[in-house]
């Protein structure tokens, strides 16, 4: 038998044999405390680690980033409350002060340095080590100033400051009992069930106004809207496929809140692959997928076509960058003349063959099967292999596909353009997991990151977004709409664009309409 892996917190968790610990029976959501449904177990609990989203939203409310993002993405003060720039390679940021963790220790300038020192260290392996490839190197100044160096200018640097800060000291168990400065604290976890998390009463930006948050994990969509309509969970956020938000917005005992969000969905490809590696194949891709069918009928209209990893919120985002339309005599052509002509016309034989993997959620199955069909009008046979995410995770990190659908999810800034397409941020250092390679893209992203000046900044970010378009290593999908289904009763839901769980310490029940007296 396979032990599922818990968290031990004293008073908490029982231990049940000798080194395994579990969440204690009882029930699943202590008074107080507000149900969220997620659809998978966060893979690592480290923020410097953990980069899928659950992982990344179970830290939004653990931990708070030195800097952060307004509803408009631009840089505000977080953790720092002012930040300055004397010099093009020099950033200094100012604390502010009597801001503790959880385990009552103030936060100072060494847990700020200790953070940032760990992607500086060639030992260390994480995704995010890539944004700090132009960290020279970080130091405190006194116990509440830091003083960022880099190698050279870097334009988009105080957006990588929106990074959250651990403790100094944590070592690579810090992923099973994380400590951060944020409005709730780790009580336990059970892999492939739930997450508790407990409200923190002395949090620096004012308590939250909930008790605590059970995150359940849910794998099953439609199970997903049956704990909604039975009234055993309080609410999904973005979790529910498009069919589901619409049926459950009829329930009189639930309500929906939708707000434009910056989730992007794609088609990843590996270019390393024989067939995907020719520029043709892949345009040829882009023609053949119906994009506005997808957004139409499976999304919805919960979506809006995507042109680019950029959403059209961005300072930079290029609005008039190449997109593909629905052409499949324009990908027949393509095919053609990439040398893959179709063997028997019209008839049953395809062209070739090709993978495609997703998640196991239903809408990912449902918008696979579309892309299956699509692909085939044009005589590309797709073979469809379902997983679950953290399997799904695990191959594209290591560049196990030919294609995948997956999200983006929270793209803030153009300095994503580097991360995921630059040569040089091929896995572990940043997120090119497709390997595509162009030296022209290369050097104009180098010149944009050393660049200050926000005009010259946006015209070589539009002219990456312009060869990536038609180089097209992504096809783009669609943009997610935020929507929150949520009990009735519930108030306090205002989801931020980048669909993250940092607006959950607002959420309260409405206290329920007093007796009338007779």
């Amino acid at each position: 038998m396979i032990r599922r892996a818990a968290l031990l917190v004293p008073g908490l968790l029982a231990a049940t044999a000798a080194g395994c610990t579990f969440l204690s029976p009882g029930p699943s959501t202590p008074p107080g405390y507000l149900t969220v449904l997620i659809t998978s177990s966060p893979n690592n609990l480290d923020p410097r680690i953990g980069t899928d989203e659950v992982s990344q939203r179970v830290s939004q409310l653990i931990f708070d980033p030195l800097l952060n993002l307004d509803d408009s993405l631009r840089v505000v003060p977080g953790l720092a409350d002012r930040w300055e720039t004397p010099d093009p390679t020099t950033c200094v940021v100012s604390l502010r002060h009597a801001i503790h963790f959880q385990d009552g220790r103030e936060l100072t300038s060494a847990d700020v340095v200790d953070t940032f020192q760990r992607f500086l260290d060639p030992s260390f392996i994480s995704g995010r080590k890539g944004a700090y490839s132009m960290l020279a190197s970080v130091r405190a100044l006194d116990r509440y100033t830091v003083e960022f160096r880099l190698k050279e200018p870097f334009g988009s640097f105080p957006v990588n400051l929106v990074m959250p800060i651990v403790p100094a000291g944590a070592g690579p168990d810090f992923k099973d009992h994380p400590i951060g400065t944020g409005p709730y604290s780790l009580v336990g976890y059970t892999t492939d069930d739930r997450v508790v998390l407990k409200a923190n009463p002395d949090y620096w930006g004012g308590p939250p106004r909930n008790a605590g948050l059970v995150l359940k994990v849910v794998p099953d969509d439609t199970m997903r809207g049956l704990e909604l309509k039975k009234g055993s969970a309080d609410l999904v956020v973005n979790d529910l496929s498009p069919d589901l938000v619409v049926q459950l917005q009829e329930d009189p005992d639930l309500q929906v809140v939708t707000s434009p969000g910056t989730n992007y969905a794609y088609v990843g490809m590996n270019l390393r692959d024989p067939i995907l590696r020719h520029v043709r194949v892949r345009q040829a891709i882009g023609y053949a997928i119906d994009r506005d069918a997808i957004v139409r009928y499976l999304r919805r209209g919960l979506a809006r076509p995507a042109v680019g990893i950029l959403p059209p919120a961005s300072w930079a985002f290029d609005p008039d960058v190449f997109a593909f339309t629905f052409d499949p005599a324009k990908a027949k052509r393509l095919l053609d003349e990439a040398g893959l002509p179709d063997p028997d016309g019209d008839g049953p034989r395809p062209r070739f063959h090709l993978s495609l993997k997703v998640s196991n959620s239903e809408f990912y199955r449902l918008q696979a099967t579309v892309i299956q069909q699509d692909l085939a009008r044009v005589g590309i046979a797709v073979d469809i292999r379902t997983y679950e995410f953290a399997t799904l995770y695990a191959d594209v990190l290591h560049g196990a596909f030919q294609l995948f659908t997956m999200q983006w999810v929270g793209v803030s800034d153009p300095d994503m353009l580097r991360r995921v397409f630059a040569s040089s941020q091929v896995p572990p250092s940043g997120f090119n997991r497709g390997y595509f390679r162009d030296p022209e893209v290369d050097r104009l992203i180098r010149q944009a990151t050393v660049s200050t000046d926000e005009a010259t900044r946006r015209q070589l970010y539009a002219r990456v977004q312009a060869i990536v378009a038609r180089q097209a290593p992504y096809i783009s999908l669609w943009y997610q709409t935020n929507a929150v289904v949520a009990q009735a009763d519930l108030r306090g839901i205002h989801p931020d664009p980048r669909g993250g769980f940092a607006f959950l310490r607002d959420v309260f029940r409405a206290p329920a309409p007093a007796a009338a007296s007779h």
